[in-house]
């Protein structure tokens, strides 16, 4: 019997299931195994969802393991060890669309209240962490705060109510990637969950002309960013000082 020994993990940017997989023998000590999972770990953080596998076989051919168990069936092997750290790297650092498509696959929004969402979401685990819940810049719109890949997204879209919205498409399957999968992959995963959920619970039914009466609030954030220029930053440290106006 042939020995595989298999490193499954997710990218979602590519919308795959990706694995490196080891035929076992003399010369693939368990030493080595550890070493690449430590190589992993070392680059993509000690959090990092990955899952070790080994099966048993007649041959060493990969499709072998798949007519075995049908688990492995639609994963990407990766061909070497960096590409495979640099597919989940990408996808450890969160984007503030897929904090948007995590709200979506709860309840139906208006591109105006979703974008509110999304920043209120950003701004407590900002000012409760110190750390920066994704990558975006966030903008100083007429109507308020406005993330940059969220409004790239639905720009022209009133009403967001398309299921597609808030999954995350695999490829050679039919089936979706769960949105809160995305955020539990990503670095500090778990916390960053419970700090979007906690946000979203406060926020629940709120109006959109209501989430904007509170970013709009005196000597908020919004307020204090220079609205002359288009596209003005609100910056990290102009939230961190001055988020606590943003009140219910």
């Amino acid at each position: 019997m042939v020995k595989h020994f298999i490193i499954v993990s997710s990218s979602y940017s590519e919308g795959m299931r990706i694995a490196m997989h080891y035929v076992v023998d003399d010369f693939m000590t368990a030493d080595l195994l550890t070493g690449e999972i430590r190589a992993i770990k070392t680059h993509c953080g000690e959090g990092v969802s990955i899952s070790t596998h080994y099966i048993e076989t007649a041959s060493p051919d990969w499709n072998s393991v798949v007519t075995k168990d049908r688990f492995f069936e639609n994963i990407e092997v990766v061909d070497n060890l960096l590409t495979f750290i640099k597919l989940i790297s990408i996808d450890r650092k969160l984007k503030g669309l897929d904090i948007a498509k995590y709200i979506l696959s709860k309840h139906s929004c208006t591109h105006l209240e979703l974008e509110k969402l999304v920043y209120m979401c950003y701004a407590d685990y900002l000012c409760g962490t110190q750390k920066r819940l994704f990558e975006d810049k966030i903008y100083a719109f007429k109507y308020g705060p406005v993330i940059e890949s969220v409004y790239n997204e639905y720009k022209g879209i009133r009403e967001i109510t398309n299921a597609e919205c808030s999954g995350y498409p695999i490829k050679k399957d039919f089936g979706r990637m769960p949105a809160r999968s995305r955020i539990l992959f990503a670095e500090d995963g778990i916390a960053k969950l419970s700090y979007v959920n906690k946000t979203l619970n406060r926020y629940k039914g709120f109006s959109a002309s209501q989430l904007v009466d509170i970013t709009h609030v005196k000597d908020g954030p919004w307020y204090l960013t220079d609205k002359s220029r288009p596209f003005s930053v609100i910056t990290d440290s102009t939230i961190l000082a001055h988020h606590c106006k943003e009140t219910i």
